[in-house]
């Protein structure tokens, strides 16, 4: 079976949100464990793929008639990319897409911890609501405004965050060893650089953004956690393993952090032996977990999917370059 394009993600992602797949391509819906894939790859002339996933094994890519490897998102981490340039098979992604929604995370996640709503439905299920309702308002919880976010990454989503969390009142400051971008954009937020370590003792809440490399990796571990302004929040969701989960779970046993938000993993899906499934009540009730969904949202999902679409469309229908080719 020879087809245009193999796609890992199930047909009914698209049409559920209003995406129609090209009708003038031949498109195979695979699992990326099923059993026909690597003979499929071969044939194809694109893979569309999610993001999130499993790791794709190399050999898939060598000696195929792929001209296109198109991501339905903007993370790279599941391909080997030296392979895909060796063979000469371009690879783009859909960046930008999710910016709102990561950014609307942030500020509910950072809302909800700081004013302590995540943990207040137990209490009135287990009949405590004049003693917790006396409790938050007795402990002076804190809105976002006025309090200052730090940033760690200020990329095109680290902006976008910036800019929600400025809206609602909170003083910026970043973290990033990169030139800015948009020096406009930050002079607009009054975002001020900092060096990491005194960022994380300036800050109310900390947000990483940056992408996991071997710079980044446990770049947020118990000395830098140690450093943290004592009652702050850390939100991670950008890539599982920029934390030290064994150290954040430590942080939030020991109450140096009010909370944390954790969207990501070092091993997805989580082992149930994972430190941050494994605390105490006390602890888990500082703590939100997410499962890798910071980024999704019906708006994000069909900006995403429409435009991995009309890339492979411009590549194989039209005979153009692709656009978002990562080098």
């Amino acid at each position: 079976m020879t087809v245009d394009v193999l796609c890992l993600r199930p047909e009914a992602d698209f049409l559920s949100i209003g995406v129609t797949p090209p009708g003038d391509l031949s498109i195979a819906y695979r699992g990326p464990g099923d059993a026909d894939v690597a003979s499929l790859i071969k044939g194809a002339k694109a893979l569309v793929i999610p993001a999130v996933g499993p790791a794709l094994p190399p050999e898939f890519f060598r000696g195929t008639a792929l001209r296109l490897v198109q991501v339905t998102g903007a993370g790279l981490d599941r391909l080997d990319r030296a392979v895909l340039a060796e063979e000469g098979i371009a690879l783009a992604n859909v960046p930008g897409g999710s910016n709102a929604a990561l950014a609307e995370y942030v500020v509910a996640n950072a809302i909800s911890l700081s004013r302590g709503f995540h943990a207040a439905g137990a209490a009135l299920r287990a009949g405590a609501y004049a003693e917790h309702r006396k409790r938050m308002v007795g402990a002076n919880l804190r809105g976002l405004g006025g309090l200052t976010v730090g940033l760690v990454g200020l990329g095109t989503i680290g902006l976008a965050v910036a800019g929600r969390c400025r809206a609602m009142g909170a003083e910026i400051a970043f973290y990033d060893p990169a030139p800015p971008r948009d020096p406009a954009a930050l002079s607009a937020l009054g975002a001020q650089p900092m060096a990491l370590d005194a960022l994380l003792g300036a800050s109310d809440v900390v947000t990483l953004h940056v992408p996991l490399i071997e710079a980044t990796r446990n770049l947020i571990d118990a000395h830098r956690l140690s450093l943290m302004k004592p009652g702050a929040i850390l939100i991670n969701a950008a890539r599982g393993g920029i934390v030290d989960e064994a150290a954040l779970a430590a942080a939030l046993e020991e109450g140096r952090l009010s909370g944390a938000a954790v969207d990501v993993y070092s091993t997805e899906p989580p082992l149930p032996d994972n430190p941050l499934l494994n605390i105490s009540a006390a602890a888990a009730s500082r703590l939100i977990l997410t499962p890798h969904i910071a980024g999704v949202s019906l708006q994000a999902s069909q900006y995403l999917f429409a435009e991995a679409w009309k890339n492979v469309a411009r590549v194989l229908i039209d005979g153009a370059d692709p656009l978002n080719v990562v080098p």
